[in-house]
């Protein structure tokens, strides 16, 4: 069998972790097998030690990953409104929808990651790496307040994050029933009107 070149090799790195962060989303990180992982990543199970050290290995990269993709996404949004009062409604807009809801594998790391990260042992570097992510969105979220001091905008980001991720969650456990849409619209608005 031929080996695969560097360039090759970093390829597939890359492509297991970015089918791992949606995956571990979608599914949670108990959940998906070494197997399902590399089959998603149009790989060999085999491979996969070339690559990581263990599922756990993996599991913190693609959680880092997922973590950077969000900021990205926040980034994007945020980026093209024309002041701070117009990017917190941009992100709370986006974040706070219908399509982010039912969009599991592509959704929020901090909402996607939480349940699972809670039955981590303190001393995890899964755990670890789930609270520099949520620290990165805080500080993202932070910079669009209006607020004088950096504490108070640091304590206005936690209640904001929080709201979203909490309306986010219930909205996806609500799926189906109005009470879905109405965790999204009321807080949406509610966030929005603090500001």
């Amino acid at each position: 069998m031929p080996r695969v070149s560097k360039e090759q090799a970093s390829k597939n790195h890359d492509v297991i972790e970015g089918a791992s962060a949606r995956l571990f989303r979608e599914q949670g990180f108990k959940a998906v097998t070494v197997n399902e992982l590399m089959s998603a990543a149009g790989l060999t199970h085999g491979g996969f030690y070339r690559h990581f050290e263990s599922k756990d290995a993996l599991a913190k990269v693609a959680c880092q990953k997922a973590f950077d993709q969000s900021r990205a996404r926040i980034g994007a949004r945020i980026g093209q409104a024309p002041d701070r009062p117009a990017a917190l409604r941009s992100l709370v807009d986006g974040y706070l929808s219908i399509e982010r809801r039912d969009n599991l594998g592509d959704g929020c790391a901090a909402t996607a990651f939480a349940s699972d990260i809670s039955r981590e042992p303190a001393e995890s570097p899964l755990r670890a790496a789930y609270i520099d992510g949520v620290k990165g969105l805080l500080d993202q979220i932070g910079a669009l307040s209006m607020a004088d001091h950096s504490n108070e905008r640091r304590d206005a980001a936690i209640v904001q994050l929080s709201a979203m991720v909490g309306a986010l969650l219930l909205a996806r456990a609500t799926n189906g029933d109005e009470l879905s849409e109405q965790f999204l619209s009321v807080v949406r608005e509610h966030i929005v009107r603090a500001t």
